[in-house]
């Protein structure tokens, strides 16, 4: 049984068809400041085509290309890319952007913010650093007992998230925060990713009725994690995170459930299918279409129109218009792009 939506989202799209475009403006390194999405693959094919992954801004040399990868960046970060002097594209996802904006309004109201989130993730990182002054990190309602100078009544308070979070994680927090502050501000719309949501409802459609379910996707990956604790808790007796067909046991049987997470490309998934080999066939199960698209960054598009007559790099049977950022058509994917850079 095989979810529907699983794999890529609009997010992962925009930001692996921004660095594609990037190694094929510049000549090599292409650094980019965090691995673009959480997949060992995708960040594996790009190493391949010299694209070169830091941690710290300040390993990379003046003048050189950087891409900002899609979890956000802390605005210290993104001040210091851009002071290099270089091209700096930021490929944040959009709905990261969101929560960063909410968390600055919050904070410039006088709210302290209760943040739901991984301590140490990238995106949690980058979201708290937009106003560490009023930002508290919550990973267990434990940790609501352990706010001090919250409590006061006089002090408004809010609650935001990770977007990556499972429904079931985010709601127990949620639940708990409400609780212990009843005025709690929230967004009128949810910081948790329509994508991940999605993804974590297909899996549920399909969790109870399999003997086995398999998450594709690394173990650095939020989403793909959440997807885990989602078929477990959906009543699955075995679970199984693998990060490619290679690392499926042998001894798998019965009906198998099959996903993916956001960053992880569908070639992954054709290749699982293929080594299950499944005797009566795959059943799709949908329980949403997503047509959600991000446009590239718009520094990229601005870059791509200064030097246009670049553009002739896609040749080779592929139309030009079609990878063309200012006509934003959306017709040609992210797992096409991945695999024009590998040929």
């Amino acid at each position: 049984m095989l979810a529907e939506p699983r794999g890529f989202c609009a997010g992962v799209e925009k930001a692996i068809k921004a660095l594609a475009w990037m190694v094929r403006v510049f000549d090599p390194p292409v650094y980019c400041y965090h691995e673009i999405v959480h997949n060992r693959h995708v960040v594996e094919r790009f190493r391949d085509q010299g694209v070169v992954f830091v941690d710290d801004v300040a390993d990379v040399p003046a003048g050189a290309p950087l891409m900002l990868s899609a979890h956000g960046s802390a605005p210290e970060v993104v001040e210091a890319a851009r002071a290099r002097g270089g091209a700096v594209v930021d490929a944040v996802c959009p709905l990261v952007t969101k929560v960063h904006h909410e968390l600055k309004v919050r904070s410039r109201k006088g709210f302290t913010v209760l943040y739901v989130g991984h301590a140490g993730h990238e995106e949690a990182v980058g979201t708290m650093a937009v106003a560490p002054e009023s930002v508290r990190l919550l990973e267990h309602e434990e940790d609501l007992d352990a706010l001090e100078g919250v409590a006061d009544e006089n002090t408004p308070v809010a609650l935001l998230a990770q977007t990556t979070l499972s429904h079931d994680e985010w709601r127990g927090l949620m639940e708990a925060a409400r609780r212990r502050f009843p005025d709690l501000w929230m967004p009128n719309r949810s910081d948790l990713c329509f994508a991940t949501t999605n993804r974590q409802a297909a899996l549920k459609a399909i969790a109870l009725e399999s003997d086995a379910v398999v998450v594709i996707g690394s173990a650095n990956s939020s989403n793909t994690v959440a997807l885990e604790k989602v078929a477990r808790a959906g009543g699955c007796p075995r679970v199984l995170r693998i990060n490619e067909a290679d690392e499926l046991p042998d001894d798998l049987s019965g009906t198998v459930g099959v996903t993916a997470g956001a960053s992880a490309p569908e070639a992954l998934v054709e290749e699982v299918i293929a080594r299950l080999a499944p005797a009566q066939g795959v059943t799709e199960v949908r329980v949403t279409t997503e047509d959600e698209y991000f446009p590239p960054p718009p520094e990229l598009r601005e870059l791509l129109r200064a030097v246009g007559s670049m553009l002739g790099f896609f040749a080779g049977g592929v139309r030009r218009a079609r990878f063309d950022p200012a006509a934003e058509d959306r017709s040609v994917t992210a797992a096409e792009v991945l695999d024009l850079l590998a040929s």
